[in-house]
């Protein structure tokens, strides 16, 4: 097992990544975890409002935790007894370490990047078909997200110590939600602002008076 680097009482949180303190938070959640398991917990919940990472930026933030002294591992051995696996644990320096972050640490506004958006704010450079297809297809993909947070927030329900993690995936059920009926409103103005686009015919002249 690694050992623990002591970290000064009064060090505080150190200046780490968003990301590193998502990992180890989920560490706080069990006694230990590998790779695989932190990575499935993040597709299980983290996706649906921060991100999901990759199995190497989840490794590299396991790192750079155990740098930090935070999170210890250790290999245990599978069945065959020959093939083992890493498994992290947080530390009690990682506990609190993560607690000070939670409590104290500056919290930053939320940062929407929202490419659909983009395309429909651009609208006027848009074939008026491909922008529908655009918002038709995010609005099946808000409806996917909402039954995917939907079926985890159930889960969730089964294990008290996922309480907080269940409230935030019904939060996350609500938010797809809103949405995907958002999409639909602009769906609608986009096919308001298409038909008002479309070249109009020209008016019959009338024929001239007998003078």
């Amino acid at each position: 097992m690694t050992e623990a680097k002591p970290v000064p009482a009064d060090a505080g949180a150190p200046d780490l990544p968003t990301t590193s303190w998502a990992v180890l938070g989920m560490l706080s959640h069990a006694d230990e975890l590998s790779g695989y398991d932190l990575k499935k917990w993040a597709d299980w919940s983290l996706q649906f409002f921060y991100w999901s990472p990759s199995f190497s930026q989840i490794y590299a933030e396991l790192k750079r935790l155990e740098k930090h002294g935070y999170a210890t591992s250790r290999t245990v051995l599978q069945d065959d007894g020959v093939r083992g696996k890493r498994m992290y644990a947080i530390t009690e320096a990682g506990r609190e370490a993560a607690a000070h972050w939670v409590n104290d640490a500056p919290v930053e506004a939320p940062v929407l990047k929202h490419s659909v958006m983009l395309r429909a704010w651009l609208g006027h450079l848009a074939e008026p078909d491909r922008l529908r297809e655009i918002l038709t297809e995010h609005i099946g993909y808000a409806e996917r997200m909402r039954k995917l947070a939907e079926v985890d927030a159930e889960g969730a329900e089964e294990n008290p110590d996922w309480a907080y993690p269940g409230a935030v995936l019904r939060w996350c059920v609500r938010h797809y939600e809103a949405e995907r009926d958002f999409a639909k409103e602009l769906l609608a103005d986009v096919d308001k602002l298409a038909e008002g686009r479309r070249p109009k015919r020209a008016a019959k002249g009338k024929g001239r008076r007998a003078s």
